[in-house]
């Protein structure tokens, strides 16, 4: 199953359109994409018998500016740091012998395409997976996590370094929260959508140059683990995402470091899912220009 949030709007994904989950049953479920997560096993139940409304529903679209994230408004958001052997190398730093936990704040989050304007500082990119949780608990073992899943999607952890550098300790939340810095999207996909969820393809462009590219089957912590080792200290709930940490090839691990700037369209992808679309402009340019990035994903 592939959920989408369309004008804040529920729907299913078919092959030709998607249907409208309000609409198609009849009002048994709400039209927030962020409600459904507190339903989620009655949804999936739902699903699986009631195929033939769920066609009936279906209906052309072909506006992705109106893509929303598909968890708008999760109770948390959890990222996970150096959870790749090279990007822990690139970033100065020993193979954790723990996840490395930290979070994103709600306010950061946007959809797919998005102008991001950039703040004062150093911003960087960070291609992810991102877990969204369609149950939640505590103390779960990773050999039940993937029951806990509703789906997968792509994020963007954007980063601005020099302020999550910042002493005298670090400031890895607020660097990181900035508006528009925690992209998700386009689609939520169910783990059985997938031969092996625990191994997807991902990666980034800039302006069309390959930044980043690795497979989820690197994780030092794959999800399951992650979601065992948080949920042993913290509770977790129906729609809490996490951002499962990112491949090398960031900016601040280049020689010299590089980082985005104006006019610029970074892209981030993980097979089978789909692709996130950014725009980059100053705080003059976004008031002249919303339309960067909306114009960048048509292109």
């Amino acid at each position: 199953m592939r959920l989408l949030n369309i004008d804040n709007r529920l729907h299913v994904e078919a092959a030709d359109g998607a249907a409208d989950v309000e609409k198609a049953s009849s009002g048994l479920f709400a039209t927030d994409p962020q409600a459904i997560f507190q339903r989620w096993d009655e949804f999936v139940e739902w699903h699986r018998s009631h195929a033939g409304d769920i066609a009936a529903q279906v209906r052309r679209r072909d506006e992705r500016g109106l893509i929303g994230p598909p968890a708008p408004r999760p109770p948390q958001v959890f990222a996970v740091g150096l959870n790749y052997d090279q990007h822990a190398a690139e970033s100065g730093f020993p193979r954790p012998q723990q996840p490395v936990i930290f979070t994103k704040f709600v306010s950061s989050i946007t959809g797919p395409v998005s102008d991001v304007t950039l703040p004062d500082g150093d911003v960087d990119w960070e291609v992810e997976l991102v877990v969204v949780l369609g149950k939640g608990g505590r103390s779960i073992p990773a050999e039940r996590a993937w029951s806990h899943v509703a789906g997968l999607t792509v994020g963007q952890d954007i980063s601005e370094r020099r302020r999550q550098h910042s002493g005298p300790a670090p400031q890895f939340s607020l660097a990181k929260s900035h508006e528009g810095f925690s992209p998700i999207g386009p689609v939520l996909v169910t783990p059985d959508e997938f031969a092996d969820p625990d191994d997807l393809e991902l990666g980034a462009t800039i302006d069309g140059h390959q930044v980043q590219h690795g497979r989820t089957s690197d994780l030092i912590f794959p999800v399951p683990v992650l979601i065992e080792e948080i949920s042993r200290i913290v509770e977790l709930y129906p729609g809490d995402v996490i951002f499962t940490g990112t491949p090398q090839g960031i900016g601040a691990g280049r020689v010299p470091p590089r980082f985005l700037k104006p006019g610029e369209v970074l892209r981030s992808y993980v097979t089978g899912i789909g692709e996130l679309v950014q725009s980059f402009t100053t705080p003059d340019a976004s008031v002249r220009d919303g339309a960067g990035a909306a114009a960048a994903a048509r292109s």
